[in-house]
């Protein structure tokens, strides 16, 4: 757990730089806007099964993208509250989603679907996980690090982009919920009070 407070505090510290308050918190997504659309993305699914995601095929009047990566310490720490958020949601109509679009040298192996299968099924995830190489659904959304959340209501409007809390580090200083106050606003059809917040993570690397 120590190994993991340090290799994490490493992190935030060398991802600070790139969230001055000068930058804004996402150039590509204006809340409001419809979601762009992403389908085909190879996947895995809670049982290991093979699938894919897209989005026209989900039905529920919520959906959650997470941009996640196996290999970012700042999603290990997250993974717990990630997988408990879900869970939470279980039986309303909300759908988690995740993606992962790393493709950096020396961290593919670490990241592609073979990996994403293995790690479902050590940890348990409790949603479908997928890996897309070409990049393109990182690139439309405008993602910058893992982890980073998007939610999109019943119309497939961008309602919520950035972080799940307000601790990176400990669960236990979170005092601010973002994205479970987000996702709760969208299934009532209101306003999101936070519609953005800075996703501190790991930087994702796009190739061209």
């Amino acid at each position: 757990m120590r190994s993991l407070a340090l290799s994490l505090t490493a992190v935030l510290f060398l991802v600070a730089p790139a969230f001055g308050a000068d930058v804004k918190y996402n150039n590509q997504i204006t809340i409001g806007q419809k979601a762009p659309g992403f389908s085909g993305i190879p996947a895995t699914t809670p049982t290991g099964e093979d699938t894919s995601i897209s989005l026209d095929e989900c039905k529920e009047d919520v959906v959650v993208l997470v941009f996640l990566a196996n290999h970012c310490p700042v999603v290990v720490a997250y993974e717990d509250r990630i997988i408990e958020l879900a869970d939470s949601f279980k039986g309303k109509s909300v759908k988690f989603v995740g993606v992962c679009c790393t493709t950096a040298p020396g961290q593919v192996e670490q990241d592609n679907l073979a990996a994403i299968k293995e790690r479902v099924k050590e940890k348990g995830y409790n949603f479908v996980y997928g890996y897309d190489e070409t990049q393109a659904i990182g690139k439309a959304y405008g993602a910058r690090v893992t982890p980073e959340f998007f939610v999109l209501d019943k119309n497939r409007n961008v309602v919520y982009a950035g972080a799940l809390d307000d601790s990176p580090q400990n669960p236990a200083n979170a005092k601010k919920f973002y994205l479970k106050d987000a996702i709760n606003a969208a299934l009532k059809g209101e306003t999101v009070a936070t519609p953005t917040t800075r996703a501190v993570g790991c930087g994702i690397r796009y190739q061209n």
